[in-house]
């Protein structure tokens, strides 16, 4: 408690009072000693004379309520000075009593400004724990536990927001989709923890390479992955792909136990792009892309409707191509293919202009 009083024996009345019931008192005398007092601690509460040498209490008053709008200001006015009540108040003061003080009547409302102090506290701390829990419900329901990554979920809310703030001012987006090869023999042979920790090693690949707070990385499911980039053309997309392929690459998966080395297959798409006039056609033309990387050997970027793509597409058939990730999941999964050919290699055929990401 602060009690701002310049009349001695009512200074010592309140300071004696107040000690005997348990408050750590402060007390001063001038608004000089008022004001170095609120600068150098806080206060539950505050009995301030108004009538006090320069600066007076309704200055302290003024002074402490610029910085601090809620600690309780009881005020002290002589008998019959309606207007310094009105004043005080006006300033920012709680309640008053006024001059001869009745202590009986001090404690009672000093006691009732504590009691309305403690439940705003506790509202306060309720609802910082509401948002608290919220904010975690928040992160829990938008990213995927064993990577931190966005889930699928939350991935195509953003994709839905980007797609149309790309359309709206006319600015490319690209989607890259990304799966570990052979992941499958990595849970048959070593166990599943061996797998997660893969993966989680994986995830922090495309979240380093990525640009913080523009692209978003998310696991779109099992080791599959998406990346959204915007304001990316798809030249520079295929160039992110290819950069992200060959870190994968390079690195050495570990595990309690082992280490493994594995790579990484990409398929781009872009927007604008005449055949894909939605979110739905953007994902769908990434993994349809991804779906060939896989078939011609694993371990390569490949583009939408590049000539690879469509050389593969006329020799194979499109009977799975089309159909999202559902058609490489109802096939055994990642189906053992022997790399060859040009493993390694991105796709940039039909190569447009755009400037390239660092």
């Amino acid at each position: 408690m602060l009690i701002v009083e310049d009349e001695t024996p009512i200074r010592d009345g309140l300071v004696s009072l107040f000690s005997g019931q348990g408050f750590d008192v402060t007390s001063a005398a001038s608004g000089p000693e008022a004001l170095d007092a609120l600068g150098r601690d806080t206060f539950d509460i505050v009995v301030l004379d108004l009538m006090i040498p320069p600066p007076t209490g309704l200055e302290v008053l003024a002074e402490l309520r610029k910085k601090d709008d809620r600690t309780p200001v009881l005020v002290l006015t002589a008998l019959g000075s309606e207007d310094d009540v009105v004043r005080g108040l006006e300033a920012g003061a709680d309640d008053y009593i006024t001059k001869p003080i009745e202590f009986p009547e001090l404690k009672a409302r000093l006691k009732s400004m504590l009691r309305i102090k403690r439940l705003q506290e506790e509202l306060e701390e309720r609802e910082r724990q509401l948002l608290e829990a919220n904010e975690r419900l928040r992160y829990m329901s938008q990213t995927d536990g064993l990577t931190g990554l966005d889930n699928r979920r939350h991935l195509e809310q953003q994709l839905d927001a980007m797609f149309a703030h790309a359309r709206r001012l006319n600015e490319p987006l690209s989607c890259v989709m990304c799966d570990l090869d052979r992941f499958k023999t990595v849970n048959d042979t070593y166990g599943h923890q061996a797998g997660d920790a893969v993966l989680k090693q994986f995830a922090r690949i495309l979240k380093n390479e990525a640009r913080e707070k523009v692209d978003r990385v998310g696991r779109y499911g099992g080791e599959e992955f998406m990346l959204l980039l915007p304001g990316t053309v798809l030249d520079a997309a295929v160039t992110f792909a290819e950069r992200v392929r060959k870190e994968v690459e390079s690195r050495t998966f570990t595990f309690d136990g082992g280490t493994i080395k594995r790579t990484a297959s990409f398929g781009v798409a872009g927007w604008p792009h005449p055949r894909i006039s939605n979110c739905d056609e953007l994902v769908r033309a990434a993994d349809d892309a991804l779906y060939v990387a896989k078939e011609t050997g694993r371990n390569r970027a490949i583009r939408f409707d590049s000539d690879a793509f469509n050389a593969h597409i006329a020799e194979h058939g499109s009977e799975q191509v089309g159909q999202g990730d559902e058609s490489r999941r109802s096939e055994p999964a990642d189906r053992e293919r022997p790399l060859g050919g040009d493993g390694g290699i991105a796709d940039s055929g039909d190569a447009g202009g755009g400037e390239l990401r660092a």
